[in-house]
């Protein structure tokens, strides 16, 4: 479907770049083809477990490409609200989908995850696993560590992971800390289902695209360590109990490494990642007549910081047609953080995500630059736990604000970007989309 004209309509011609992104990582059209052989062993079985934003549509995929008869069973588990449609699940009747909480976990993430450790039992040689995972399973998988004579607490995980999430650690060192207060993560997973052959088909959502961090890697070998994890929540003030800070220093915790001998029959395929995403929304740019450029499909940083240099990116093209000549369309994702700040007694902490705060930085640097359009959204359609997707920044965004005395400063002290767009009226909401390959970002500049 041809993209509406950048000149005239500049919001729907952004709006048709993101639709793009996400349809080019839907698991309908990338799943199948990395899909294993069927096992042919007389009663062998095919077991499918997964966790991710993406998980209940991956199996949605998984079984209408599946021989209808070739034995399949299995769980996954997905954020709730995140199950596509019933009509769209029709097919979907041999792979149990439940729901849980995302991002700080839940009782019911932590029961579907003891369900599917308790489904890897008696698995054999002959036998299949294929392990749906997706951006989130890190929350949903949360099967608290366990030791002799004791584990650690789900309130316990919930506040350090709340913790995590505030403090403005990046993806790799908040899945280091989870594999190592996991049971499941980190590679234990794979472990549970050995001596099976165990096929991970993975949807992408960090940047560089490393197994062992998405979803925190529970079917693939682990680098990481417990003194690295253990530094991690030392770094950021994250106080633990004292019975996990043992095991964490006499390396108790530690998870499966590479080279293991449980991972000799495992094999791992990603079947989207956002830089597959970024180059089908370049492509679509550059069929309208637009040049396009990814800047980076790994950006990490705080939010705001990272889109005032987008606007000075954009200033530069837009004042100088330097370093690119208009009309043209910048590209990124990555994941980067929101570092919340401390309130004073009395003023609540706003609402938002990554998404929210990078248009809150960019808006705030372009200072309405004429001719200068953004989208910024999360692919999973979700920014942080609120109902948008993103936002918008238009020439006049901040002078609509400031027409309601709404000052860009207040709200970015308050980490408040839904409710400045929100007054606006440039929240993008579109619900879930059913996958997730992270951050998209596309800054129009004609």
């Amino acid at each position: 479907m041809p993209l509406p004209d950048p000149h005239t309509a500049p919001r729907q011609f952004l709006q048709g770049l993101y639709r793009t992104a996400v349809e080019q990582a839907l698991p309908a059209h990338r799943l199948a083809a990395f899909l294993p052989t069927p096992p042919t062993q007389p009663g062998a079985r095919t077991l499918v477990l997964g966790a991710g934003k993406a998980s209940a549509a991956m199996a949605q995929a998984l079984e209408a490409a599946w021989p209808q008869n070739v034995s399949l069973s299995g769980l996954v588990v997905t954020r709730y609200g995140h199950v596509p449609p019933r009509a769209a699940l029709a097919a979907v009747s041999r792979i149990e989908v439940v729901e849980a909480a995302h991002p700080v976990p839940d009782a019911a993430g932590q029961v579907a995850a003891q369900r599917i450790l308790d489904l890897t039992q008696g698995l054999t040689e002959s036998d299949l696993v294929i392990c749906l995972v997706s951006g989130g399973g890190s929350a949903l998988l949360s099967l608290p560590a366990q030791w002799e004579g004791g584990r650690l607490q789900l309130h316990d995980k919930q506040r350090i992971s709340r913790a995590l999430l505030e403090c403005g650690a990046t993806i790799g060192e908040m899945n280091c800390v989870r594999k190592h207060l996991s049971a499941i993560k980190g590679g234990r997973l794979a472990a549970a289902c050995a001596p099976a052959r165990v096929v991970t088909l993975l949807i992408s959502d960090v940047p560089g695209d490393d197994p062992s961090v998405i979803a925190s890697g529970p079917t693939v070998p682990d680098p990481t360590t417990c003194a690295q994890a253990l530094e991690i929540l030392q770094r950021y003030a994250i106080a633990i109990p004292d019975a996990l800070a043992r095991r964490l220093q006499a390396g108790m915790l530690e998870t499966p490494k590479p080279g293991a001998a449980v991972f000799a029959r495992n094999a791992v395929h990603l079947i989207a990642t956002p830089r597959q995403s970024l180059e089908a929304a370049a492509q679509a740019a550059r069929a309208a007549g637009v040049a396009a450029y990814i800047l980076s499909d790994e950006m990490e940083g705080e939010s705001r910081e990272v889109g005032r240099v987008h606007a000075a990116l954009a200033r530069a093209v837009a004042q100088h047609g330097q370093p690119f000549v208009r009309p043209c369309v910048l590209l990124s994702g990555g994941e980067t953080t929101v570092t919340l700040r401390a309130q004073p007694v009395g003023v609540s902490r706003g609402r938002g995500g990554r998404a929210g705060e990078f248009c809150l930085g960019l808006a705030q640097t372009l200072q309405g630059q004429a001719g200068v359009y953004a989208l910024a959204a999360d692919t999973d359609g979700i920014d942080g736990v609120e109902d948008n997707a993103g936002a918008w920044v238009v020439p006049d965004t901040l002078a609509r604000a400031q027409a309601q005395g709404m000052a860009v400063e207040d709200y970015l002290d308050r980490n408040d970007a839904y409710g400045y767009f929100l007054a606006l009226g440039d929240l993008l909401i579109t619900g879930p989309t059913f996958t997730n390959v992270n951050d998209f970002r596309a800054i129009l500049v004609v």
